[in-house]
């Protein structure tokens, strides 16, 4: 932590506790994204399944209502406790952002996108004022199961961005 190269503190104190802590998680991901962090910033922070790409996270989230300050590793820690069960694999940080845990990264990955992309259409619904049509649980349920197992969905989506990168000339697999 003391040398050229070291990892940020906070990227330390949070990664490193989650994956010391929780050995089924294999990658870990946080953004403080738009939707996600004004999802994060509510007093009920809870995504309610109001289409399919709400549904996904149905029963797979961990709401984080204990903003602790900046994540060094007492804060690290705090979080991975509530990382225990292998069946929630996001993290709303309250106050904060998100925090998407998966076995690889193109899973982790596609989490992370289709949840930024939920967190939008979930608050838009919000600014209408309207009532929300909300999915049933027992669909909800069915949906989020039928997108786990879709099968190659995450390694698809993540060779489409490589190939569109690599299309665009970048170098990111330098």
């Amino acid at each position: 932590m003391h040398r050229v190269g070291a990892p940020d503190p906070t990227a330390w104190g949070l990664h490193g506790s989650i994956h010391r802590l929780c050995p089924h998680i294999k990658c870990l991901m946080h953004v403080h994204s738009d939707y996600a962090t004004v999802l994060a910033s509510l007093a009920d922070s809870t995504l309610l399944p109001i289409d399919q790409n709400t549904a996904m996270f149905f029963n797979r989230i961990v709401y984080d209502e204990q903003f602790g300050g900046l994540a060094f590793e007492e804060e690290g820690k705090r979080c991975a406790g509530m990382f225990g069960d292998p069946t929630k694999y996001v993290m709303v940080m309250g106050n904060h952002g998100v925090l998407v845990a998966g076995r690889t990264v193109a899973e982790t990955f596609n989490r992370l996108y289709y949840f930024e992309r939920a967190a939008g259409t979930y608050i838009r619904a919000l600014q209408t004022g309207k009532p929300l049509r909300v999915l049933s649980d027992e669909i909800a349920e069915k949906t989020a199961v039928e997108l786990e197992n879709y099968p190659g969905q995450a390694e698809r989506h993540m060779a489409e961005i490589k190939a569109i990168l690599e299309e665009e000339g970048s170098n990111y697999s330098d």
